[in-house]
């Protein structure tokens, strides 16, 4: 049986209440994320279109989805199993963000940044799975 979330939102640093996902740090920081791999494979070579350039872009798209649905699930288990889906996308990401700058499609800095954040937006989904 699923264990039924709290009434009682998590809150924000500020002391705001949480309404949406949309108030979420971990899903802000997963759609940042989103934008830069868009901005970044734009000028990918044409044959990496359907490879990988679109499987970079539905990873990074994953992320801040599967946060999003799953705040809007009834239960925790439920919302859990969404992050875990976030969590892998995040390390699916990283991998092709590795690959792409071995092949010499994205600069280090662009690299060491999109890391960083996925690095960080790990971390942010780990702490959430554990407060639920």
């Amino acid at each position: 049986m699923y264990k039924q979330r709290s009434t009682n939102q998590p809150r924000q640093r500020s002391g705001d209440k949480i309404k949406s996902f949309r108030d979420l740090q971990v899903w802000k920081l997963g759609k940042e994320v989103s934008l830069d791999i868009y901005r970044e494979t734009k000028d990918y070579p044409r044959e990496e279109t359907y490879g990988l350039s679109a499987q970079m872009r539905r990873a990074s798209v994953s992320i801040a989805s599967n946060i999003a649905e799953g705040f809007n699930s009834k239960h925790n288990n439920e919302y859990k199993q969404f992050l875990y889906i976030s969590l892998g996308s995040c390390a699916e990401l990283e991998t092709q963000v590795e690959i792409s700058a071995a092949l010499q499609l994205i600069s280090v800095d662009a690299k060491d940044d999109l890391i960083h954040k996925l690095n960080h937006e790990s971390a942010m989904l780990r702490n959430l799975i554990k407060k639920l």
